[in-house]
């Protein structure tokens, strides 16, 4: 039976209360101790208990552990940023001084910085910079960086732009965890505008990095571009609800099978304001999801005669032309 974990909220205008949980999760990667039945963080920065290295016999073991906090891959050294200095005798030439002064202990101090460390450290910092102003939540942050690693020890970003290399890595994150950011949205986060040839040199080192490195990604889902397309338009919650019951009924059709996610996702929100009311152009829409005029328009119309909904938008006056 689990005990019970009396966790202070801390000093405060009100009473400290006791928060008693008996279902406690631990999550390695943020450093966090979360209550499984009310989701509240009752501890941060916790220390690492779990083995992350391979030892088969006592000796091997007691090598390879370490201490302290959980190592982070969007930190340059991995949460561990100094290591210890190594002890020089002081004294006039000749003198033994080890024999005459006690030695003075080893001392703390900064690690010196190699090209390959220079590197590591500006792509590090590059991440954190365009996943802060996107919003990305840390779990993206931290599969992006070490992806970035892992693109380095194997010699994947020789020849190529750091900008690059970044720009692919966070893409590939982003993927993974199911978020909506296109390779245009992250281009433009990091360089404030989007050319062809950047695009094109983005999207080759995105190809590169899931070959190589054998990168799992996840078939990506319409629904997960409903709220990108509705926020970014200023469209009412109701809209959206419409726009993903479109897709699920779209879903049941056949007709999502092979289709852009981005596509089928603007159709849909552009059906739903038509059903509510509400005029948006496919333009203004093709704009935030990143495809052309035409893929919507195509899927608009697909979608519309499988559901029947051409006949119902007539009722309402008739659908908008482009």
């Amino acid at each position: 039976m689990a005990s019970e974990i009396p966790y202070d909220e801390g000093p405060s205008g009100e009473e400290s209360g006791e928060i008693k949980c008996k279902n406690i999760v631990t999550d390695p990667v943020r450093g966090l101790k979360i209550c499984a039945d009310t989701g509240e963080i009752i501890g941060e920065d916790i220390i690492g208990t779990e083995s992350d290295v391979k030892a088969y016999t006592p000796e091997e073991r007691q090598q390879k552990t370490h201490y302290g906090g959980p190592l982070k891959y969007s930190h340059h050294y991995m949460g561990v940023e100094a290591s210890l200095e190594h002890p020089r005798d002081h004294g006039p030439k000749g003198i033994k001084q080890r024999k005459i002064l006690p030695r003075r202990p080893p001392r703390l101090s900064a690690r010196p910085l190699t090209s390959v460390d220079k590197n590591l450290q500006t792509a590090l910092s590059l991440i954190n910079e365009v996943a802060s102003r996107m919003g990305m939540p840390e779990i993206v942050v931290e599969d992006a960086s070490k992806i970035y690693r892992e693109a380095m020890e194997k010699g994947l970003t020789r020849g190529r732009s750091i900008e690059s290399i970044v720009a692919a890595s966070l893409y590939a994150a982003s993927r993974i965890h199911g978020l909506p950011h296109s390779l245009t949205d992250i281009i433009k986060a990091m360089k404030g505008n989007v050319d062809a040839e950047t695009r094109r040199d983005v999207a080759r080192s995105y190809r590169l990095l899931v070959r190589d490195l054998n990168i799992k990604i996840p078939v990506r889902k319409p629904e997960n571009f409903v709220y990108t397309i509705i926020s970014a338009l200023g469209l009412p919650e109701h809209v959206a609800i419409e726009a993903i019951k479109i897709i699920d009924l779209s879903r049941k059709k056949g007709l999502t099978a092979g289709k852009d996610p981005g596509g089928l996702a603007g159709a849909a929100v552009y059906l739903a304001a038509l059903k509510h009311g509400i005029r948006k152009t496919q333009k203004e829409i093709a704009h935030v999801v990143g495809v052309t005029e035409v893929t919507i328009r195509n899927r608009y119309k697909e979608i519309a005669q499988a559901l029947g909904i051409e006949e119902e938008l007539e009722e309402k006056g008739g659908e908008e032309k482009g």
